[in-house]
């Protein structure tokens, strides 16, 4: 294009010619002789235009109006869920100081996030019964990768043992992570009727190269994992680390990792205080106990509270940076360097604004409207929800006898309901299968309403 650009001053025909002059090419083209032709896009692109901003923005504006809202949150989970969100919240993470700022470095000018990051950790410690959190990781999915390579490095050991039912994509994250270092994943078998998992089979697969066994609890598909302590214990006996990964809102009701033996915790914190975002950022939690030896492995930042020499005033710094790749390089325990400060900042202004009888009233509910949900789809025909006979939080498997889900789906849709996820392809012994969720967000009514429109999608 010879024609300069409006918004690119280098598109000017003599500024180009300079600069290709400069770089010692003949043209443009030779920037991209690395690249096999048979790759190159060798055409122009097939777009409209050009347009005007104005003309731009009245496009765009029409194609939003296109979009139409649905009658009731979302019933779909699976990773990212529809929690209410207070709007202090929003208020605070939206400040300037804490919206424009990057991962702090100096502590010197940088106290009041270093102050959000630590009430963060200690928040996390307390919800989950650990001693040391770190200032958060990427997701559920990065945690548990680096929890199994922490544990490796801790035990010398390279394998690690996971359930059977996980989250597909927590797996293929973990393959990720483990695989450059030659780590080996193991996957324990469930109980057909409860989804349990299966302890004999874990007795049989645990060994002196096991690493570390890791559960989920609630587990992908929404049940509450009974055989906690049992798991633990086998997995000591083996010297092997238990690494727990959690769903936040539950510990209101279901017992803290820390009170059964966990080593590492895990978990998704996009629950507590930040919203769904069309799939993220989101927020990885990960704690553990407070040996000095397992703390020295934890990857990503700490920061620690200490106090001023000369008036004892509390001040706040990031702490054992040998640990961080800008210092150690080829010797990091990890290669994160951003963390989630600001979803952290939003998790910790959740927590501190619902306190201890906040979490326990909204897991309770949460259970609660659940339940209700699954007695509502388990009563129509052609339904069985769940598909386990185990105890349930907030999400739940429901299997259709008659209608494939895509065809239930694509009812609901018409319904303007947005149904459950199809597992169907990532646990084909399931059969016709969709997780459904339900949180705080779903009314007794959005439920009723989704019962009638599933009724209608199973009779038409």
């Amino acid at each position: 294009m010879n024609k300069p650009h409006p918004y690119m001053p280098n598109s000017v025909p003599d500024i180009k010619e300079k600069m290709i002059e400069e770089m010692g090419i003949k043209s443009i083209d030779d920037l991209y002789v690395d690249i096999p032709v048979g790759l190159r896009f060798e055409r122009e692109l097939d777009v409209p235009g050009p347009f005007t901003e104005a003309e731009v923005k009245k496009h765009v504006s029409g194609l939003l109006e296109r979009n139409w809202g649905f009658a009731a949150p979302p019933f779909l989970g699976g990773g990212v869920w529809p929690h209410y969100v207070p709007a202090v919240v929003d208020e605070i993470v939206h400040r300037a100081e804490f919206l424009t700022s990057y991962t702090p470095y100096q502590p010197e000018i940088s106290q009041g996030i270093l102050q959000s990051i630590f009430e963060y950790q200690s928040l996390i410690c307390e919800l989950v019964g650990m001693d040391v959190a770190n200032a958060s990781m990427y997701d559920w999915a990065t945690a548990l990768g680096e929890a199994s390579r922490m544990a490796c490095r801790l035990t010398r050991r390279s394998r690690v043992l996971v359930p059977s039912i996980i989250s597909p994509r927590r797996l293929s994250v973990l393959r990720s992570y483990t695989e450059p270092v030659d780590i080996e994943i193991t996957q324990v078998d469930y109980d057909k009727t409860s989804g349990q998992l299966d302890l004999e089979d874990l007795k049989e697969k645990i060994g002196s190269d096991s690493a570390s066994v890791y559960i989920e609890n609630p587990s992908y598909l929404g049940f509450v994992e009974e055989g906690v302590e049992a798991i633990a214990e086998i997995a000591h006996d083996s010297k092997a680390l238990f690494v727990v990964g959690v769903d936040p809102i539950s510990l209101g009701l279901i017992k803290p990792p820390g009170e059964y033996g966990a080593d590492i915790v895990i978990g998704e914190g996009q629950p507590l205080g930040n919203h769904m975002n069309f799939g993220g950022p989101l927020l990885g939690m990960f704690a553990c106990k407070s040996d000095t030896k397992v703390i020295r492995q934890m990857p990503g930042r700490l920061i620690g509270v200490t106090q001023t020499l000369e008036d004892d005033r509390r001040a706040f710094t990031m702490t054992l940076q040998t640990r961080e790749q800008h210092i150690r390089r080829e010797k990091a325990t990890s290669n994160i360097c951003s963390n989630q400060a600001l979803n952290a900042l939003a998790s910790a202004v959740y927590l501190s604004l619902m306190g201890p009888q906040g979490i326990k009233d909204l897991s309770e509910l949460v259970s609660g409207r659940a339940h209700y949900a699954i007695r509502r789809l388990g009563e129509l025909p052609g339904v069985r929800a769940p598909v386990f006979s185990s105890f349930h939080f907030k999400e739940f498997t429901v299997q259709f006898r008659d209608k494939t889900v895509e065809e239930v789906n694509q009812s609901l849709l018409d319904n303007r309901l947005h149904g459950g996820k199809s597992i169907v392809g990532e646990f084909p012994d399931l059969g016709e299968t969709a997780l459904f969720c339900v949180t705080e967000s779903h009314t007794k009514e959005d439920i009723d309403r989704l019962a009638y429109a599933l009724e209608e999608a199973l009779e038409g």
